[in-house]
């Protein structure tokens, strides 16, 4: 149809989590038209965030990843397709695959996902150097790990630091080494880093911090044997994990004209320059309705939520994508959950007088961007309603001593400024 809803035939480039989604939103809300889900692994779509936990400890094996089994796709009607697409025609409003075939649509949505950076110095590509974004880097990783007694992890992100502790749990000799100077200094305040980075110390980890790698160093055999800092100090090492963040999957939609900076740019629908495409997940590049800045998230909650409403719009019920972010990570113990987005904090507030227990609120002035929750899970969801109801609170109510997130949430219902809180 001209208005872009009820089209006679979806295709979903990509099969992660945002993929997998739109595919299972659009049935679930009574879409009956052909279902196409292209996936460039030869796999059927499965969680992507027990591979830097569970299942590199065995916990896990690669069915037990699934999002669904082989047999929900029949029932459903959703013909998933293994191949690459190379190329998109929105003229004739095609897709072209690298065997030759292609399949034409009414609605595309491109959920292409991200690309692992690699390090650009010598010996990047030593066997025993890996990466993990798919469940074929996380059986190699895997594989490496049970026979390493020395690893360097390049990058002190949530997937440096959760593959170091799930080395160290297996004995193995830890290095990490960030540019930064701290752990997770992209997406965590101060405090959140000094706990990870006491936490990872206290259970024998090496951090260095503001150190760059120049080289990788490897034996005759061409396995890595060491990694060569800016400062000239080489670290022996049998298995490198380079976790630097990941570059937006945005070739398909650049070859086809459509506006990409930064990721796939898409407005607050998720739809591209082209009425008839969409994009969602890692490689989307979206207003955030709160600010009306343009940012990309890499998350499941992102992922799911993108899906959810791109699947909804194509079925008649169009809206703005307005849901707050959050985000998790589980490192030992240890579990952070963080709900809102911080653009730009200049006051902290710390909650709790356990060093190993505690939540981060961060305001911008007066206004509250986010909460971040170390191993309080009570916090974190009460962060989460305040945050989605922009319900008010300032730095100096948060100040007070003896204040709860939660009890503020309940005084606001009491005075009807709020909805009732089940907490």
């Amino acid at each position: 149809m001209t208005d872009g809803t009820h089209p006679d035939s979806v295709v979903v480039v990509g099969a992660g989590q945002g993929g997998y989604q739109t595919a299972a939103s659009l049935r679930e809300l009574g879409y009956t038209g052909t279902i196409t889900l292209i996936s460039a692994e030869d796999a059927l779509p499965y969680e992507r965030p027990p591979l830097s936990k569970a299942y590199l400890k065995g916990e896990a094996d690669e069915a037990e990843l699934w999002l669904r089994p082989a047999t929900y796709y029949v029932r459903q009607s959703i013909d998933l397709v293994a191949g690459t697409v190379t190329e998109i025609d929105p003229a004739a409003r095609t897709v072209r695959l690298t065997d030759g075939s292609a399949y034409g649509y009414g609605h595309l949505v491109l959920a292409t996902g991200a690309t692992p950076r690699t390090l650009s110095v010598p010996g990047a590509e030593l066997r025993g150097v890996h990466t993990l974004r798919t469940a074929r880097d996380a059986a190699a990783l895997q594989s490496s790990l049970a026979g390493a007694r020395r690893a360097v992890v390049v990058g002190a992100g949530f997937i440096g630091l959760e593959f170091a502790a799930v080395a160290r749990e297996a004995g193995v000799e830890v290095t990490v080494v960030e540019a930064l100077d701290r752990p997770l200094a992209r997406v965590a305040s101060a405090p959140t880093a000094e706990h990870f980075t006491r936490l990872h110390r206290g259970k024998g980890t090496e951090l260095l911090f503001g150190q760059g790698v120049t080289a990788l160093h490897g034996d005759g055999r061409s396995g890595v044997t060491a990694v060569e800092l800016a400062d000239g100090r080489r670290l022996p090492a049998d298995l490198v994990l380079v976790g630097v963040g990941v570059t937006p999957r945005t070739e398909l939609a650049a070859a086809a004209g459509l506006p990409v900076d930064g990721g796939i740019t898409v407005d607050s629908r998720l739809l591209t320059g082209d009425p008839h495409i969409s994009a969602i997940g890692d490689c989307a590049a979206f207003p955030q309705v709160r600010s009306g800045n343009r940012l990309r998230l890499e998350s499941v909650q992102n992922a799911v939520g993108h899906a959810q409403s791109v699947a909804g719009r194509l079925t008649g019920s169009p809206r703005a994508y307005d849901e707050l972010p959050w985000f998790w990570s589980d490192q030992f113990a240890t579990t952070v959950q963080i709900a809102g987005f911080n653009e730009g904090h200049d006051v902290e507030v710390v909650l709790g007088d356990d060093p190993d227990a505690f939540s981060v609120l961060l305001f911008h002035g007066q206004e509250l961007q986010a909460v971040e929750s170390v191993n309080r899970p009570a916090d974190h969801l009460a962060a989460r309603r305040l945050l989605t109801q922009g319900a008010a609170l300032t730095p100096e109510d948060a100040s007070a001593p003896g204040f709860s997130l939660r009890e503020h949430l309940r005084s606001l219902a009491r005075r009807g400024t709020e909805a009732p809180v089940p907490l």
